[in-house]
Formats: C-alpha cells, structure tokens, sequence
C-alpha cells in the first residue's frame, strides 16, 4: 500500500480508488509517510481529509434515527414476552436474551452497508435455525448441556453480527479488525450510557417518592426493561457515527491496565502457592482461571489495535509479552487441571467444553506471543498481532457452534 501511495500521489483517480479499497490500511500507511510528504499539497489535503475530527455530534441520517427507534422498541417489546405471553422467565430470558439485541445490530450493519439479498437470506436462516433449536431444547433444570449450549449461542449470535459488519469483505483481515474494536468502543459507550440511565433512574424514583408516588414496580417492568435492549443499539449508532466519541478510549485503556494485570497476574500466581488452593479440586476456582484467559487475551488485542498513529514502545511490547508468557502459565495450570478432573471422573459436556476452549486460546496465545517476540527485534510491526486474533476468530466461532448445536444431541440433556 506505501508504495502505491507514493507512486500514484500525482493521480488523485487511483489515490481514491486505493482509499477506498482498504481504508484503514491507506490511513495507516498515509500516517507512517506523512512525516515524509509533509508540504505538498497532496498531502496536506489527505492529511486532513483522514484526520480531521469534528467536535459536533454527527446525528446521521433520518431513516437512521427512525431504524434505531424501531428497533429499540421491538427489542424491548421481545424483552417483554415472558409477560405478555405468560412464559416463565427462568425459561425465556437464558435461552433468547441474546435474541433480543444481536439480531437488531445485525440488520443494523445489513442496513448500512448494503448486503446482498443473498448475505441478508443467510443472517435471517441463521438466526431464524439458532432460535428454533435453542427453544426446541426440553426444559430440563440442571442441565449442563443445556446451559452450555445456550452461553455458546451468544457467541454464534455474535459470530453473525460479525458477518453482517464485515459485508462483502469477510476474509479481509482489517474489517475483522474493525469489528473487533467496535465491540470495545461498543462496551466503552455503553457503560456511559448506562451510567447516565442509572443516574437518571435514581432521580426520577426520588422525585417521585417526595411527592408520595411509588412508581419503582412500574419503572423497573417497563422503563427498564425497554431501556437496556436499547443501550447496545443506540451505542451502535453512537460510535458509528461519531467514532472519535470513544475510538482511542479502548486502546488507552488497555494500555493503562497491561501493567497492571501483568503485576496482579503474578502476585495471583504467588496467593495460589501461598494460600495453599488447589485448582484441580476447586471448581470455581478453575472457571475464575478460564475467565482471566478471555479477559487478557482483550488486553492484549486492546493495547496493540489502537490508533494507527500510535507507535508501541519497546517496553509496552515485552510488558505485552510477559503478560502472555505469565497467561500461558495460568491457562496450562487450567488445562491440567481439566485434564486431572477428566482422567478421576470421566468425560461430562462441561469438561469438553473448558477443555475446548482451553487449547484453542493456548494455540492463539502461543502464535501470539511470537508475534510480539518478533516485534521486538523490528522483524514484524505490533499491529500484527491483532492480524493473528482476527485470523483466529472463526476457529472460537466453529467451536462455538459445534458446543451449541452437536452437544445437546452427543451428550443429551
């Protein structure tokens, strides 16, 4: 791409056919010659048409606006079945509650970039088979099967948010990179938002109780339960219109928090010894070791996908690889300790599962960490280890899948 640029900076045609080939790649590389090109008009020009940043807050389109209320409301109209409909709540919200946000993003990013009626086809008989057969399952209390198969249905029901976000251009790599950094300006914007709800539900109650009115059953079973759909769909539509709202608060953050859960990682190694704890005994201690492994595989991601602009330094990089080093620790205690419960007391749907997912982020872990290696002796820049968590995604996705759909049918209920 930088030689490209170089080479057709005097055919704004082809320059604008580069941009819009793969505009991440063609801001980022513009940046890295910027320094270079810094004078002339062309590059003054692409200078401020990639980075300039509006402070006003761009409110889209009308037909926009209109989709997200629609959607909102249908989404907390679907919230509300178990009322309206008197199906038991302990039946409906585990098995559908990711029905009632992720199939609006979907059509969301259908809506926005313009999928073919094929694509749309494939997202409707996807979601259409994934809530048939979530709800198809008996209702047996205490199933693990069951359990498993509807917390691996989010990540099919996210997996298809993803398809419908990277449209026509599904095997490139920077459009899965995209996705994954809406998901963390996603969760950014909408911790605010529900912080500003959570405020202004606080005030609401208060003044009404001054006034001798209760009006906490009725807000919490309409306000609310409309509202929090709503959160995640008006974040959507937040960041995708304003992206300089929360786009480097992610990454910051991530940087921000390496150190510091590479210290309290280690320390928490030390507390295992010491305090005498035995994970290969200890079942909530083993699913607290398999949560810290999703949770820094996102601060690693985080801390090298941020800006383009912004360049790691050498001690971010092996702060990054001593916390992938230390993660691999702690994700072989957890598969050995999966191991050791498999060999005592055999085979159950849980044990697979955790051990499943172990390997593949082990595997992802370890390509990982030698990315980072190899971005320390200038072989390979950081960026590229976000390539290598894009890559790997649909590996999580297909056992995602496989967990959901095969193990209620191998294993039963």
């Amino acid at each position: 791409m930088k030689d490209h640029i170089i080479s057709h900076r005097q055919d704004p045609v082809q320059l604008e056919k580069l941009y819009r080939s793969n505009k991440g790649s063609f801001k980022k590389e513009f940046n890295a010659l910027y320094p270079e090109l810094k004078g002339s008009i062309f590059a003054e020009f692409w200078n401020e048409r990639l980075n300039y940043h509006s402070e006003e807050l761009n409110r889209g389109s009308a037909g926009e606006i209109f989709f997200v209320l629609i959607a909102s409301l249908v989404a907390g109209i679907i919230a509300k079945f178990p009322a309206f409909f008197g199906i038991e709540e302990e039946f409906f919200y585990p098995r559908n509650i990711g029905f009632i946000v992720f199939p609006f993003l979907a059509a969301y990013f259908a809506r926005k970039n313009k999928l073919s009626a094929k694509k749309i086809g494939i997202i409707l008989i996807s979601v259409l088979f994934g809530a048939l057969f979530i709800n198809w399952l008996p209702d047996v209390r205490e199933s693990d099967t069951l359990v498993l198969s509807c917390i691996h249905l989010l990540v099919f029901l996210w997996a298809i948010l993803g398809f419908a976000y990277v449209g026509a251009k599904g095997e490139n790599l920077e459009n899965r990179l995209g996705f994954l950094k809406y998901n963390g300006d996603l969760l950014v914007i909408s911790a605010l938002i529900c912080i500003a709800g959570g405020i202004m539900t606080g005030i609401s109650i208060g003044l009404f109780s001054l006034l001798g009115i209760n009006i906490e059953q009725f807000y919490f079973e309409y306000i609310l339960i409309f509202g929090l759909p709503a959160v995640p769909i008006l974040g959507t539509y937040l960041t995708q219109n304003n992206p300089h709202l929360v786009g480097k608060v992610s990454p910051v953050i991530a940087r921000i928090f390496s150190p510091l859960v590479l210290v309290m990682l280690v320390i928490y190694l030390l507390a295992i010894v010491y305090s005498g704890k035995d994970p290969y005994n200890d079942r909530e201690f083993l699913l607290i070791f398999n949560a810290l492994l999703i949770g820094v595989m996102a601060i690693i991601f985080f801390s090298v996908a941020g800006a383009p602009e912004s360049k790691k330094t050498r001690a971010e990089v092996l702060t990054l690889i001593l916390l992938s080093v230390v993660t691999i620790l702690v994700n072989g205690i957890a598969l050995s300790a999966i191991l050791f419960r498999i060999s005592e007391w055999g085979i159950t749907p849980n044990r697979i599962a955790v051990l499943g997912a172990n390997l593949l982020i082990l595997v992802n872990l370890i390509m990982v960490t030698g990315k980072l290696l190899k971005a320390t002796s200038k072989k390979e820049d950081p960026e590229s280890v976000g390539n290598v968590i894009a890559g790997y995604l649909p590996v999580y996705v297909i056992w995602a899948i496989i967990v959901t759909f095969a193990f209620p049918l191998i294993f039963g209920l």
